[in-house]
């Protein structure tokens, strides 16, 4: 695109969000295969201390913690927030964020605690109501046909009551249907 990505992400965001998408384009997610459970515990009491348990919200602490930290780490992190908190990390987001930073942070929560039902939501949201997100319906077949698209299809249709490659059918058409069913099936 003869452009550097990071300059295009300031020039269209703003704010955390901004904040968010510059975080996640650094790279620097930790990737330790151990997880310091007293570490988890720590930063579940900041998520907490920075979210619900105070009047305005520290976006901050949850950017460092939740683009930085392991997915191991953090699977333990929204363990421990759910026993310190009494409510799942992704009702404390929707509760204290608003916007585009509230669906980056849950698309982060959501893909962490579970890869493929997030990649099913999100393969029904490009289908449901009126048109077809065609881009995104590519992107992530595409994307996930050799990494965990079996994994996909079955968390789909638990979700959904019908088997993605029928969503497929009903939705697209022509060669585009036949192309995508051919890499689903």
């Amino acid at each position: 695109y003869d452009s550097d990505l990071e300059r295009e992400v300031v020039g269209e965001t703003n704010g955390n969000f901004k904040r968010l998408t510059i975080s996640l384009l650094q790279g620097n997610r930790h990737e330790e295969k151990e997880v310091d459970l007293v570490l988890a515990k720590e930063d579940a009491i900041e998520l907490f201390n920075a979210g619900i348990n105070r009047f305005g919200t520290d976006e901050s602490k949850f950017n460092s913690i939740l683009v930085t930290r392991s997915y191991r780490h953090l699977k333990a992190v929204f363990a421990e927030y759910k026993v310190t908190a009494g409510e799942d990390i992704e009702k404390s987001i929707k509760t204290e964020m608003t916007g585009e930073l509230e669906l980056g942070f849950l698309s982060i929560v959501k893909k962490i605690k579970n890869t493929a039902t997030y990649f099913a939501e999100e393969l029904y949201r490009s289908m449901k109501g009126l048109g077809t997100d065609d881009d995104q319906l590519i992107r992530v077949i595409v994307w996930r046909s050799e990494l965990d698209l079996v994994e996909i299809k079955g968390a789909f249709s638990s979700l959904y009551g019908k088997g993605l490659d029928e969503y497929i059918k009903e939705d697209t058409s022509g060669d585009f249907k036949q192309l995508l069913l051919a890499i689903v099936q």
